[in-house]
């Protein structure tokens, strides 16, 4: 059977969700969902997340899992909103407590915070199947962009978080903490050992100007033209050219409130005692 795969773009965070399911009336996991999130004003809304329910209702979905690729820094985690209202397990890589402990320290949250990951249902060891109904599924690890990444591998699509683009925007960064690029051209080097007719799904997409949104290409268009990691470029280039690009970009907008979240498996942080949750800002620290 052949995951039956609904994509959802955020225009504002270049963010692309996923309903994967295996039939109408079957079970579904939902991947990397968005809560909205308005930096002007601090309150978050849910318009994508919403379009991930009516899809879910229409189709008649039993959601069983809610897959997180990594702790994104450019957008917020709609995960646990949803689980409320639709069930499934929250999951993620093992690797998500040495994430969890970087920044608890940078952001000094909460004594009670624990680093070990336990805010998620589940975290995928590297090589563990599971099921979506009658589909069988695989996680990956292809750390890089950070130490935790997962892609989750169902059929002949694997879902690639922020590990590849599309192939003339190129790769992700791996400047934020525990990246490193030689890391990510060996992940990038197993997803693109997969047979050339594999379906890439991809977590972001920032077009050039003049190309609108894509977000599904395959392992043989990536070995052909991506910018970034074609066959025949070495591991010593490709670190050479992400070290050099890394040092130009500015942080994502929404890295300070997105991560903090994230790291709590999108729950928000914990009332203080006048009722309010409040995000924190370390100035000069990043």
């Amino acid at each position: 059977m052949q995951a039956q795969i609904a994509p959802f773009y955020d225009p504002v965070t270049g963010t692309i969700s996923y309903v994967v399911y295996d039939q109408c009336g079957g079970h579904a996991a939902l991947i990397d969902p968005v809560l909205d999130y308005d930096p002007k004003s601090g309150r978050t809304s849910t318009a994508n997340a919403d379009k991930l329910i009516d899809y879910v209702l229409t189709h008649d979905l039993s959601v069983v899992w809610i897959l997180e690729t990594h702790a994104h820094a450019d957008h917020l985690s709609a995960a646990a909103w949803l689980k409320a209202r639709l069930g499934g397990k929250i999951a993620i890589g093992e690797h998500i407590n040495q994430v969890q402990g970087v920044f608890k320290r940078l952001f000094h949250l909460e004594e009670s915070f624990a680093t070990d990951g336990s805010q998620f249902d589940h975290l995928f060891r590297d090589g563990e199947t599971f099921r979506i109904g009658e589909l069988t599924a695989t996680a990956l690890f292809v750390p890089g962009h950070t130490p935790a990444d997962m892609a989750y591998q169902i059929g002949d699509a694997v879902f690639v978080g922020d590990t590849l683009f599309m192939p003339d925007v190129g790769s992700a960064r791996c400047d934020f903490p525990g990246g490193d690029a030689a890391t990510l051209y060996q992940s990038a080097q197993r997803i693109l050992s997969l047979p050339d007719e594999t379906r890439l799904f991809l977590c972001h997409d920032y077009p050039p100007e003049g190309r609108k949104p894509v977000w599904e290409t395959t392992v043989g268009a990536q070995k052909a033209a991506n910018i970034h990691l074609h066959a025949g470029t070495t591991e010593q280039d490709f670190i050479a050219m992400r070290t050099a690009r890394d040092k130009t970009l500015g942080m994502p907008t929404l890295i300070l409130p997105a991560i903090q979240i994230n790291i709590r498996a999108g729950e928000l942080p914990p009332a203080d005692d006048n009722g309010v949750r409040y995000l924190r800002i370390p100035l000069n620290a990043l």
